[in-house]
């Protein structure tokens, strides 16, 4: 198949043409294609248009993670962190998490974090969960910048600075997607009420690094 067979199926998956999305992916997939194995994994975990069925979501996402695809990587772990289709098993999740993490995964390094801050699978190390929040956050993903936010306030992993939390909980704020407004709103929550512990100049300070921050490319 070729690149528009690909773009064909990537087009219905987004209309909500599952039963045409599945057919072309699973052509693909059985030709080796891992981003298609990974995409029939996303279909039957989420039951989008055929029955949820988890075992069949955690096979593609092998096929897919096996042949170096960081985001069924990620998805993989997701699978044992929570114990769909496999036994849970927290090691395993890390396992595949910092795969995909390692390759610049947003979702994975965010994930991986979280695995440190708890001491899930890993001794808990709150140096290792600020250093994969913050390689996530710096590129944009709102619920690391909430969890760095977090880091901050608390000064876990880092020195507590409730400049640099507000600012971090300001940016996840940012971020969310109307689709996340529970999300979002805990974010605000966070930032207003570090807010409070703050004088008039240092909420001034916090704005204006939110204002200046950029995130970081890819590859960076």
């Amino acid at each position: 198949m070729t690149q528009e067979d690909w773009d064909a199926a990537r087009a219905a998956h987004a209309r909500g043409d599952y039963a045409n999305a599945l057919w072309l992916y699973r052509v693909l997939a059985d030709q080796g294609d891992a981003r298609a194995q990974d995409n029939l994994g996303v279909i039957y975990e989420n039951g989008l248009g055929v029955p949820r069925n988890y075992p069949e979501a955690e096979k593609w996402y092998r096929r897919a993670a096996s042949q170096g695809n960081a985001n069924a990587q990620n998805n993989l772990g997701v699978m044992y962190e929570h114990g769909h289709g496999v036994p849970k098993n927290y090691a395993e999740a890390v396992k595949w998490y910092r795969l995909a993490a390692e390759q610049g995964d947003v979702n994975a390094q965010h994930n991986l974090g979280n695995q440190y801050e708890s001491g899930s699978g890993v001794p808990l190390n709150y140096n290792e969960a600020v250093r994969w929040y913050r390689k996530s956050a710096e590129r944009g993903h709102p619920m690391a910048q909430a969890n760095l936010g977090v880091m901050y306030e608390l000064g876990h992993g880092v020195a507590q600075d409730y400049v640099r939390a507000y600012m971090w909980f300001a940016l996840s704020a940012a971020g969310f997607p109307a689709s996340e407004a529970k999300n979002r709103g805990l974010a605000i929550k966070n930032r207003d009420q570090i807010a409070a512990r703050l004088s008039t100049e240092k909420i001034a300070e916090a704005r204006q690094l939110a204002r200046e921050w950029r995130p970081k490319p890819a590859s960076s």
